[in-house]
């Protein structure tokens, strides 16, 4: 079932197509100052808020393609990101180093992040920052911190609504990505456990449901639970060595091979690839001749 549009007093929650699904998002509009956050949710919808209602400025939770794709809407209205996810929006060729996939997938990539999602480059005009307290008379905006899923990933506090739009952490049973080159699992969990500790009364997340008012401490450990499980699985795999390419092809993260490949292998390439890492830091996989096995 489609989540539908709700409002709590000037803040807005905008459901993507797909119920808010890749290459869709979720949206947040704040009804007042105009001001439109991770614009990628509904083409037709947005339209309609820009004409009505206004957009005076255009807010970006991280650089990610799923939360950009109709910024072309709004022509050149101001641009705010953290300055740490700014690059990527700056130079087509910078955000795929970003994502680094393989070369055979960069050209097909490319392509989907032009076309699909109408990358152009842009220049952000000013910058959020952690800690930033924005007023605006009836809601009063709070930036927050929340690298991992990238490095500049920021979610925000609506105080006076008691609102937290968690952005990327989507809260879904997929479990969260840190399978960028800038991503960090280990900024992931440290993240989760600072937006838990937020007070907050609705969570809003950028992907699926989007609108949670029970949001309870098991709702948030199922989903820190997934980066655990992902791990364990490997661990089962490699009680015999594997190369990397054999432990993508084992589909641990995704489960069976799926269509598109570049997409879905690309995925799994790029989270398998950090869970190796953080196992080789915590000493619990060792390299031997070129395979990844357990101690």
């Amino acid at each position: 079932m489609q989540p539908e549009e709700k409002h709590f007093g000037p803040v807005w929650f905008i459901p993507g197509a797909n119920r808010g699904r890749y290459p869709y998002c979720n949206s947040v509009y704040i009804q007042g100052p105009g001001i439109i956050i991770d614009p990628a949710s509904d083409e037709d919808r947005l339209k309609e808020i820009r004409d009505r209602e206004g957009i005076s400025e255009v807010w970006l939770s991280h650089w990610h393609e799923d939360h950009f794709t109709y910024l072309d809407l709004f022509g050149d209205v101001p641009l705010r990101i953290c300055r740490k996810d700014a690059p990527p929006l700056t130079d087509i060729e910078v955000l795929l180093d970003w994502y680094n996939p393989k070369q055979s997938h960069r050209n097909y990539w490319r392509k989907v992040i032009e076309d699909t999602f109408r990358f152009r480059p842009r220049q952000p005009t000013s910058f959020l920052e952690d800690g930033d307290v924005i007023p605006f008379g009836n809601v009063t905006v709070e930036v927050i911190a929340s690298s991992g899923h990238t490095p500049g990933h920021l979610a925000f506090l609506f105080r006076e609504q008691g609102i937290l739009f968690l952005g990327d952490y989507d809260m879904t049973s997929f479990g969260p990505w840190y399978g960028d080159l800038y991503s960090s699992i280990e900024d992931t969990i440290d993240s989760l456990g600072r937006l838990r500790a937020t007070p907050a009364d609705i969570w809003f997340t950028g992907h699926d449901t989007g609108v949670f008012t029970d949001n309870g401490a098991q709702l948030w450990q199922q989903y820190e639970n997934v980066i655990y499980q992902r791990e364990a699985k490997l661990l089962n795999l490699l009680a015999t060595p594997h190369s990397l390419d054999e432990i993508v092809q084992s589909w641990l993260i995704y489960g069976r091979p799926r269509e598109p490949l570049a997409f879905f292998e690309f995925g799994e390439s790029a989270l398998t690839a950090k869970h190796i890492e953080r196992l080789l830091n915590k000493g619990l996989i060792e390299v031997v001749d070129g395979k990844y096995v357990r101690l």
